[in-house]
Order: C-alpha cells, then structure tokens, then sequence
C-alpha cells in the first residue's frame, strides 16, 4: 500500500469527523500496488447507517484530505444500506484494503 502511516491516519480521521464514527474506510485501486507510481487515492466509505447529505459530506471529505494531504487526486465512493452496487462499488468492496 502506498500511503504512509500518517496518511492513513489522517484518512481515517477525517472520514470519522464527516461522516461519524461507524464508517470503515478501504483503499482500493492503484494505491494498493506498491510496484507502480502515482495515481489517485481512492477511497470507499462504507457505512451501517443511511448517509444523508451524501454529495455534500463526500465534497467536505475531499476537501479535508486535500487541506491535509496536499493537492493531489482523490476520488471517493461511498456505500450505504441505500446504495444500489454497481460494478465500481463491488470492485472497491471486494478488492479494498480497510485502513
């Protein structure tokens, strides 16, 4: 995986202060392969609970991790008990590494 412990832990901060305290989060795609570089961090947050405001608390996210992280590509999903899986979301769940 090719975060640092800080980042990861600032991630999982940051997810927990916007979404609350019983979101996972996982990291999938490029990140995950340690033999490449770059990419985007991609992010599946996952939730037990309905997320209201989802657009919204996705773009707080986003720009939390951007103020923290530096100026680089994020791209996060997030899942709920209301969210109709598609291909993406089930790539993410299978694949994804909780951080």
């Amino acid at each position: 995986m090719r975060l640092t412990p800080e980042q990861v832990a600032i991630i999982k901060q940051a997810a927990v202060e916007v979404f609350g305290d019983r979101v996972s989060v996982k990291l999938f795609g490029s990140r995950l392969n340690d033999a490449v570089r770059g990419g985007d961090i991609d992010l599946l947050v996952e939730s037990p609970d309905i997320i209201e405001s989802r657009m919204d608390k996705m773009l707080t996210l986003t720009a939390r991790l951007q103020l923290r992280l530096g100026d680089q590509p994020i791209d996060i999903l997030v899942v709920d008990p209301a969210t109709p899986l598609n291909p993406v979301h089930r790539h993410a769940i299978q694949t994804g590494r909780s951080l």
